[in-house]
């Protein structure tokens, strides 16, 4: 039996995927044929997409997305997904891309086919270009931040002022842990916390 799966995909968990569940129920796509990701378009190393490609989908399935860029913002990987998905007689369908949507007249499945190609070359440029753009930004404001003397990263950590005394002391076995931590006062985890960071620098 033919089956119509659906795939939804945002970069982070901070991210919604509402907006595409919901175009998906307006088609009448069942829930639990709706499978999800959140993670970065870069990669199709993805947990979701992956059981969806190599468990679920079956010759003569159809797979739909809201659009193309949900699919991956690599150019590459998209024409490869989709060489892929034509070899195994799998038809993906791009809501964004009205023509991808409509069912193919007796004769005449070329003239969509050649539309689909071009709007598919177009928009996988477009998505892997965002990409690019996206990263690109990143990389501008992580050396502005550091231009402005900004930390990145995790903060530095504050040692108390007796820190380095009594921790040589802990460290030669010459005071237990319990009697540094009240000499710090510091909680158990605070201390280990700051062991392991000192130690790390």
């Amino acid at each position: 039996m033919k089956k119509v799966y659906a795939y939804a995909r945002v970069s982070t968990r901070e991210q919604n995927l509402d907006r595409q569940l919901k175009a998906f129920q307006q088609l009448g796509i069942d829930e639990r044929d709706i499978i999800t990701d959140k993670a970065s378009g870069a990669s199709l190393d993805r947990p979701g997409y992956q059981v969806l490609k190599n468990h679920y989908l079956r010759d003569g399935d159809t797979l739909i997305v809201k659009s193309l860029d949900r699919l991956s913002r690599n150019k590459t990987h998209i024409k490869q997904e989709l060489e892929y998905y034509k070899a195994h007689h799998i038809r993906v369908k791009v809501i964004d891309i009205p023509t991808t949507m409509t069912e193919l007249p007796e004769g005449q499945e070329w003239v969509f086919e050649m539309i689909n190609n071009i709007l598919i070359e177009v928009l996988a440029s477009i998505a892997e270009q965002e990409r690019l753009t996206i990263r690109q930004r990143q990389s501008e404001g992580i050396a502005a931040a550091k231009g402005k003397g900004k930390h990145l990263g995790r903060p530095k950590a504050v040692y108390p002022p007796n820190w380095e005394d009594v921790y040589q002391r802990w460290n030669t076995k010459a005071i237990t842990a319990k009697a540094a931590m009240s000499e710090l006062g510091l909680k158990k985890s605070t201390f280990y916390n700051l062991v392991h960071t000192y130690q790390e620098d």
